[in-house]
């Protein structure tokens, strides 16, 4: 990851994230921006965790809002054993030229007890995006 990363930490899992603009993929004149962004799970604590599912609140620029459930990341759900961090990138199209993420996976450890990991919020901006300030 070349810049800091938007961090979290639940229960000695930390979660960083990178966001940054496809240009290649995004066509502004039609009302459509994407975004791919690269999330590291990184278990700093003292129990195998297996990452069940994912939960997304996306919200764009006018306030809409989506919300993503799902079985594990990029089709996989991953063991991540202490000390082990699990890397993968996925994107986000949005209607407008900023707007942001924020969610949380479901993890287990062994013997079955489950906890939420925050992902933090992160925010997902056009690097040619114009802003005022009111």
């Amino acid at each position: 990851m070349t810049q800091t990363p938007y961090q979290a930490v639940t229960r000695g899992i930390r979660i960083s994230v990178e966001p940054f603009y496809l240009r290649e993929k995004s066509d502004p004149e039609r009302g459509y921006h994407f975004w791919a962004y690269t999330v590291a799970i990184e278990n700093l604590g003292t129990e195998t965790v297996y990452l069940r599912s994912r939960y997304w609140r996306i919200i764009d620029a006018t306030g809409h809002v989506e919300e993503v459930r799902g079985a594990g990341v990029v089709g996989e759900q991953p063991v991540i054993a202490p000390g082990e961090r699990f890397d993968y990138t996925s994107g986000c199209p949005l209607r407008t030229s900023s707007g942001m993420m924020t969610g949380s996976y479901h993890l287990e450890v062994a013997g079955g007890e489950a906890f939420d990991a925050v992902v933090p919020a992160f925010s997902l901006d056009a690097p040619d995006d114009v802003r005022s300030v009111n």
